[in-house]
C-alpha cells in the first residue's frame, strides 16, 4: 500500500506541475487542431528529460486520461514494454490527434508488435484506428517495403481516399506520396491518382513548406533527391 500511495502522490505532483504550465494561448492554438491541452511541448519535453525513463509512472500518467499527462507518458515509457493488446487499447483511448500521433510514432513503431498491429488496424472500421494502420504502412513503404503489395495499396488509396474522414484521408495521402517518392516505377501512377482525386490540392501551405498535395509533394521530394 505504501508503494501505491507514493506512486499516486507522484502522479498528483506531476499533474499539478503540468497544470501550472498551462498556457491559454497554447491551448487556443491546440484546440484548432483538435487537441485539448495548453502545455508548450518544449516545456513538456523538459519535464520528460528530468524524469527519465519510468515505465510504471508512464502507465499511471496514461491512465489519468489527461492529454498533457498522456503525452508525457509517451516520452518517459519503454516502448517495448507494452504488449500487443495494451497498445491496441491505448490507441483506441488516444482520441486527441497529438496523443494519437505520438503513440504511433514514438511507441508503436518501436514495438515488436508493430507489423501485427499495422495489419489489424488498417482494416479496422474505426477511421481513426485505420489511420494508425496507414501510418505504419507508410513507415514500411519508406523503410522496408519488401513483401508489401504496393500496387494493391495504390488501388485501395484510389478507391477510398477521396471520401475518407480527415485523419484517415491524411494518412492515406501520406502513403500515396511516399510510394511516389520512394518507388520510381510507381511514381507516374501515384501522381495520376493524386491529380485525379485532388485531395489537399487547395491546402494552405506556409511559405517554405512543402504542400501535402501528393503530386506537388512527390515532385518537390524527387527534386531534392536528384539534387543530392
Amino acid at each position: 500500500m505504501a508503494a501505491q500511495s507514493t506512486a499516486d502522490t507522484t502522479v498528483a505532483e506531476i499533474l499539478a506541475e503540468l497544470a501550472a504550465l498551462e498556457d491559454p494561448r497554447v491551448r487556443a492554438v491546440n484546440e484548432k487542431h483538435g487537441d485539448d491541452h495548453g502545455v508548450n511541448l518544449g516545456r513538456l519535453r523538459a519535464v520528460a528529460k528530468r524524469l527519465g525513463t519510468q515505465q510504471e509512472l508512464a502507465v499511471r500518467l496514461w491512465e489519468t486520461d489527461d492529454s498533457a499527462a498522456m503525452l508525457l507518458a509517451l516520452l518517459i515509457c519503454r516502448p517495448k514494454a507494452f504488449g500487443r493488446d495494451a497498445l491496441d487499447r491505448m490507441l483506441r483511448e488516444a482520441r486527441a490527434p497529438k496523443v494519437h500521433d505520438w503513440l504511433v510514432n514514438y511507441v508503436v513503431k518501436k514495438s515488436p508488435h508493430a507489423e501485427e498491429l499495422r495489419t489489424a488496424w488498417s482494416a479496422d472500421p474505426d477511421p481513426v484506428v485505420a489511420s494508425a494502420g496507414w501510418a505504419l504502412t507508410t513507415e514500411r513503404v519508406r523503410k522496408s517495403p519488401e513483401g508489401l503489395d504496393l500496387p494493391g495499396l495504390l488501388d485501395a488509396i484510389e478507391a477510398g481516399m477521396k471520401d475518407a474522414p480527415d485523419r484517415l484521408q491524411w494518412a492515406m495521402n501520406h502513403c500515396l506520396a511516399r510510394i511516389g517518392i520512394d518507388h520510381p516505377a510507381l511514381r507516374a501512377r501515384a501522381v495520376a491518382i493524386g491529380e485525379r482525386l485532388e485531395v489537399l490540392k487547395d491546402y494552405l501551405t506556409s511559405p517554405g513548406c512543402t504542400s501535402p498535395y501528393a503530386p506537388d509533394w512527390i515532385a518537390e521530394m524527387v527534386r531534392g533527391q536528384d539534387a543530392r
